[in-house]
């Protein structure tokens, strides 16, 4: 058996989660991997055997995702052209996180696609939705990277189809201590922009990852180093706690090693203000911005010993195989 499995690379929550899940597909069949964007800085630990330009949200530098580069950065002759030449008649299975290239692939070529990623869980009709309704946000993430039927990850199981959040073994074998820094991740603003905002806070001692300096720097009470996953992840172990944005995967690690959390969604993504919806029904505060005017409600989390109890068990084997018996014949099983 031969299986595609094609993941997003706009950011780096999806290529985190295929850490795990390749391994658990390689145990059953033979497995290509298809990535697809220009916005991750994970280098993946098996081989990719297609890298496709895709269609990538570019983050901009105010709290956002930047419409018009997101826009610039993609032409139409290209998105149809890798769209058209994907050799998808070559896989008995195709397995798709929210990537565009593959699903529309199977889309236009009427062939199964199994959609497995957070986005289909965040879209479903029991999962939390933000009071303000994006329809244009919306639309996108029911198009974007359409499947024949869909499967997904979130911070609460909703119903059958949805499952805890992968965690990673890096992330599960950590040593969970409190040096009592605290560990941010925004990738949608800018360094001056965040040393700005968080040094209205002198006492708190900062460790900021950054998509936007490949140097690391200090500046009084803010470190900024540049995104290295390791150093990362043994930052937020070590930390008192995490502030980041709304995405899914860091959100959930931040709660699996029992850390307190604030998010900021980003603006223009309908997702970040999906997942903060799941995440204040948690008990997580979320705050619209690093604007002064939220700066009670950051010193209020500051000061607050509060953190959220979850369960998320390492049963991602036990997902696709379940997968692969509901969706492949039993004599290629």
């Amino acid at each position: 058996m031969k299986i595609l499995y094609a993941v997003q690379g706009t950011g780096n929550g999806h290529l985190s989660r295929a850490m795990d899940v390749v391994p658990c597909l390689q145990r059953r069949a033979a497995v290509d991997v298809l990535v697809s964007g220009i916005q991750a800085d994970l280098e993946l630990p098996f081989p990719v055997k297609y890298r496709m330009h895709g269609l990538s949200f570019i983050f901009g530098k105010k709290g956002g995702v930047d419409l018009w580069k997101t826009f610039m950065s993609s032409t139409v002759r290209r998105l149809i052209h890798e769209v058209s030449t994907l050799p998808i008649e070559n896989y008995d299975l195709i397995i798709n996180d929210f990537e565009p290239i593959s699903a529309w692939a199977c889309h236009t070529r009427d062939k199964e696609c199994i959609g497995l990623s957070h986005q289909a869980a965040a879209m479903d009709t029991l999962a939390p939705k933000p009071k303000d309704q994006d329809m244009v946000g919306k639309f996108v993430m029911r198009n974007y990277a359409p499947a024949t039927v869909n499967y997904g990850f979130h911070f609460k199981c909703y119903n059958h189809r949805i499952f805890t959040p992968v965690i990673r073994q890096q992330v599960r074998q950590l040593n969970v201590t409190d040096e009592g820094h605290y560990t941010v991740y925004l990738p949608a603003y800018d360094d001056a922009r965040l040393l700005k905002q968080l040094m209205r806070f002198p006492d708190v001692k900062w460790q900021v990852f950054s998509k936007h300096n490949k140097k690391p720097f200090d500046m009084r009470n803010v470190s900024v180093r540049p995104i290295a996953s390791d150093c990362f992840i043994q930052s937020m172990a070590a930390s008192a706690g995490v502030l980041c944005g709304a995405g899914f995967e860091t959100p959930a690690e931040a709660l699996y090693l029992r850390k307190k959390l604030l998010v900021i969604p980003m603006k223009n993504q309908y997702e970040q203000h999906l997942n903060a919806a799941a995440l204040e029904e948690l008990g997580v505060p979320v705050v619209k911005s690093l604007k002064s005017k939220n700066d009670v409600a950051m010193e209020a989390w500051l000061n607050s010993k509060h953190t959220v109890t979850v369960d998320y068990p390492d049963c991602t084997q036990t997902i696709i195989d379940k997968l692969l018996e509901t969706h492949v014949p039993k004599t290629m099983v």
